[in-house]
């Protein structure tokens, strides 16, 4: 039997106008390995916002209950012609209850329990999931499940990519973040070396609670002098940034540089031939990325993305990861959130703009039936 529901969804047309709405959808009956979710909680994660609102002009934007219409100047119109005139969904991952199964056993299997899930669409009151990609939530609420999976299974695999490259420290651009917690928690169960970049005193505060050891503020006037002594002790040559505009790349590169020159016992024209590598993960800032190599020739800047990690790492990688993650639900891997909106809330003009700002530590929580 069809199902019924509310779903939220994304349009950009050609002349760079944007229209975001909730819309009533009727859902098929899930089939094979899928499973029916009642969605009952979904985070705005900086990676949902690319297709949700992109670099569309929100102040301006066009206000009406459960919709809005904004546009998108140049370039960033421009740079989204795949999708002109596509209507799409959001919401990369949620929690809720599986309340239907297709008939693969695995799918069978998960009727009736609370599940974490990647659906795509999880800005909805249903969702069809593939059931390998639920996670079991047992006596975890929907909110703590929410984000159990894009965070935290990046968050592990900073550290795993990091260990099959060799390396047993690393550097973390937004220390503060939600994710950037969670890897200090992991790195300080593991053992294992962390830089930790913040931007206020708080931030710094918080995460030393959390027993960060190297916790470096980018708005000290010594800052690359404390950038340099954090790598030095830990050997972190090796980073990862979701700035992705601007020049925490570059610091970082430079602060790399710094330390394995100080290092060296003979001087080389070509500085050091220390491997230096750091990689983005996203665009908090989508401007230009700034480098000015002055950091010899052993370094590498590269883009890292979950999925294809995951379909890269193995299957018994991603399952001991994953395990984990269930395992530590209420404490490693806990979210916090600043505010809780449901489906037409989080299309008001206060919401938008607020959960745009990407301000770290300020994360939205949609929850699609209150």
């Amino acid at each position: 039997m069809a199902t019924t529901g509310k779903q939220l969804f994304t349009t950009l047309e050609a002349d760079g106008t944007l229209t975001v709405a909730i819309e009533d959808v009727t859902l098929p009956d899930p089939a094979g390995n899928q499973v029916l979710v009642k969605m009952e909680a979904a985070p705005i994660n900086p990676s949902d916002l690319a297709i949700l609102v992109g670099g569309a002009d929100l102040e301006n934007a066009s206000y009406s209950p459960g919709k809005f219409v904004a546009s998108v100047p140049e370039p960033f119109n421009a740079g989204s012609k795949a999708r002109h005139g596509i209507k799409l969904p959001a919401g990369n991952e949620g929690a809720g209850t599986v309340v239907a199964a297709g008939d693969g056993d695995t799918a069978k299997a998960l009727v009736g329990q609370r599940v974490s899930c990647v659906p795509g669409n999880a800005y909805s009151q249903y969702c069809i999931a593939n059931a390998d990609m639920c996670l079991p939530l047992g006596d975890h609420s929907a909110e703590d499940g929410a984000s159990a999976f894009v965070n935290p299974m990046t968050a592990l695999g900073f550290v795993e990519t990091a260990r099959m490259d060799g390396q047993n420290a690393i550097l973390h651009t937004v220390g503060a973040s939600n994710l950037g917690q969670m890897l200090t928690r992991i790195c300080k169960e593991d053992g294992f070396g962390l830089v930790n970049v913040v931007r206020k005193d708080s931030q710094a505060g918080l995460l030393e609670r959390l027993g960060s050891t190297h916790v470096v503020n980018s708005s000290d006037d010594d800052f690359m002098r404390q950038l340099r002594d954090a790598i030095e002790d830990t050997g972190a040559f090796y980073g990862f940034d979701p700035i992705g505009g601007g020049q925490s790349v570059d610091d970082a590169f430079k602060a790399m540089e710094q330390v394995a020159v100080s290092r060296m016992t003979e001087y080389s024209r070509y500085g050091s031939n220390q491997p230096k590598r750091m990689f983005i993960y996203g665009r908090l800032d989508t401007g230009p990325t700034v480098l000015s190599p002055s950091y010899g020739f052993g370094w590498t800047l590269s883009g890292w993305l979950l999925f294809p990690f995951i379909q890269s790492a193995g299957s018994e990688t991603v399952s001991r990861m994953r395990d984990r993650v269930r395992e530590n639900l209420a404490t490693t891997f806990a979210s916090h959130y600043k505010k809780r909106v449901n489906l037409d809330e989080m299309l008001t003009r206060e919401a938008v703009t607020d959960y745009r700002a990407m301000k770290t530590g300020e994360k939205y929580l949609v929850t699609p039936w209150s």
